[in-house]
């Protein structure tokens, strides 16, 4: 029913940027938080960023001042901004969507997750 499409990861030396993009699709009403979540080999998933549908943001201190999370409401699209990159930054990241509500159960609130994309900072 639901789908989170995410696209921008990618390959890119220390110092650059990224772009990472997540559309939901589906039959949606409405979506209270979206944020990306990152997970690097033997550690655990780690929240990076989220932002609510007023446009709160929150961030991982590790990010902060480097990363921007921004959402298109009417186009159910988050997107993360990603400079001055560090090889700790390497990882799966995945789109998250919290408090999703269907146009055909609008009573219910669910959580998606997206299937990951890779980001690899290295020289």
């Amino acid at each position: 029913q639901v789908h989170l499409a995410e696209s921008g990861g990618g390959l890119v030396q220390p110092g650059g940027s990224l772009r990472l993009s997540c559309t939901a699709s589906g039959s949606i009403l409405s979506i209270d938080a979206m944020g990306w979540y990152r997970q690097a080999p033997g550690r655990q998933r780690e929240l990076v960023a989220s932002i609510i549908s007023v446009g709160s943001t929150n961030y991982a201190d590790s990010v902060k001042g480097r990363f921007t999370i921004s959402r298109d409401n009417a186009a159910n699209t988050v997107y993360l901004q990603m400079n001055s990159l560090k090889p700790e930054d390497t990882a799966v990241y995945y789109c998250n969507t919290d408090g999703l509500r269907l146009r055909n159960s609008p009573w219910v609130k669910n959580e998606y997750w997206g299937l990951g994309t890779q980001v690899t900072v290295s020289s």
